[in-house]
């Protein structure tokens, strides 16, 4: 108990870290995963094509592997760079990048069961008022969608909260999994310090789990 209380400070620091990258990937997920959701529902074939080779190739791909593309092929290879003074922002960004092109792709995946649910009547009554794809789809596909999928859609993001102990694949060393095995370095393996980490996340995943099962009851949408 000594060892937690003696390391609890760095540990928050890292554990705050996860939940900033949380935050951040969870917002650039959601956008980018409803985009890719479009596509794949688009009458477009090109864009049907693109949507689903880009969900199909990311999401078969182990999180760990995107990460590290991301830090050995954008960064040092190519050079993506997105701060020349400060390494770790640097890495905190390409961390987002891999983890939201990842997240993004089962979000997508949720949406679009969404969209299945929405009756075909409704597009077709859409199309019949002269309404665009892209009107149809914001105005009342999507909206409807969103209502009938926020359950699985927390799970996407409480397993991607869970993902941010991973990042260090990407040069982001600062969350606490990696600040955790940095301790143990210097003290051993410590089984207060471990359960204290387990905890936080559980403190943080297990009411988010409870309240989006309380937001999809209240907000089911009626057939």
């Amino acid at each position: 108990m000594d060892e937690l209380l003696q390391y609890a400070p760095g540990l928050l620091v890292g554990f705050g870290n996860n939940l900033k990258l949380s935050v951040v990937v969870g917002i650039f997920s959601l956008i980018v995963g409803t985009i890719l959701a479009a596509m794949r529902v688009s009458p477009i074939p090109v864009l049907r094509a693109t949507g689903t080779t880009y969900v199909n190739i990311l999401r078969n791909t182990p999180l760990t592997l995107v990460l590290a593309f991301c830090s050995l092929g954008l960064s040092d290879t190519l050079g993506l760079i997105f701060s020349q003074e400060d390494p770790s922002t640097n890495a905190f960004w390409l961390a987002v990048l891999g983890m939201s092109a990842y997240t993004s792709t089962f979000v997508c995946e949720v949406l679009r069961s969404g969209v299945n649910t929405v009756p075909m009547g409704q597009a077709e009554a859409a199309r019949a008022i002269g309404l665009t794809f892209t009107q149809s789809a914001s105005l009342i596909i999507f909206p409807q969608a969103f209502r009938t999928v926020i359950a699985p859609l927390g799970s996407v993001f409480i397993a991607m909260i869970k993902n941010t102990t991973v990042v260090a694949a990407a040069g982001y060393t600062l969350e606490v999994a990696n600040v955790m095995r940095t301790d143990f370095d210097t003290i051993g393996v410590s089984i207060p310090i471990f359960l204290g980490i387990v905890v936080a996340f559980v403190v943080i995943i297990l009411p988010l789990g409870y309240f989006t099962g309380w937001l999809s009851r209240r907000l089911a949408v009626a057939r």
